[in-house]
């Protein structure tokens, strides 16, 4: 086989190679993506301690069934004894009309994989929703 053959053939596959990752990265819709960066902006302020910035920032539907003072103390007793996050990485992300326990809205469950400092395997669990202003924001939280 010939040199010619061989670097024609390796920038075709370099070519598909770069379109199936643009196709990953555009495989996200617009509400996905804007509700991926709620997410990470929120997660940012519970990472950081900010307790009462994330319920501040939370949907309205999130405030509506929790009050400051108790999530404060909730999300503080779970996540201080996990210890700093380490890592963080999207598992998956799937919008949705419809979330079990809530009213039919515009939603995007996410899901990341975490590792902690005293918590190795995590995953959280992140469920922006379009709240009436039009802006996305988390409505739901959990770690496992």
């Amino acid at each position: 086989m010939s040199i010619g053959r061989v670097s024609s053939r390796l920038v075709v596959a370099s070519a598909a190679a770069i379109l199936f990752l643009a196709s990953i990265a555009s495989a996200q819709s617009p509400q996905e993506q804007a509700a991926r960066k709620s997410a990470e902006d929120w997660l940012t302020l519970v990472d950081s301690g900010k307790y009462a910035e994330s319920w501040q920032e939370a949907a309205s539907l999130f405030k509506s069934q929790v009050s400051q003072d108790h999530w404060e103390s909730k999300i503080r007793a779970v996540r201080e004894p996990l210890g700093k996050v380490r890592s963080r990485k999207l598992k998956s992300s799937q919008y949705t009309t419809s979330v079990p326990g809530a009213p039919d809205g515009e939603y995007v469950a996410i899901q990341y994989d975490t590792t902690l400092e005293h918590k190795k395997v995590a995953v959280e669990t992140v469920t922006p929703m379009l709240d009436k202003d039009g802006t996305w924001r988390v409505s739901g939280y959990f770690i496992k």
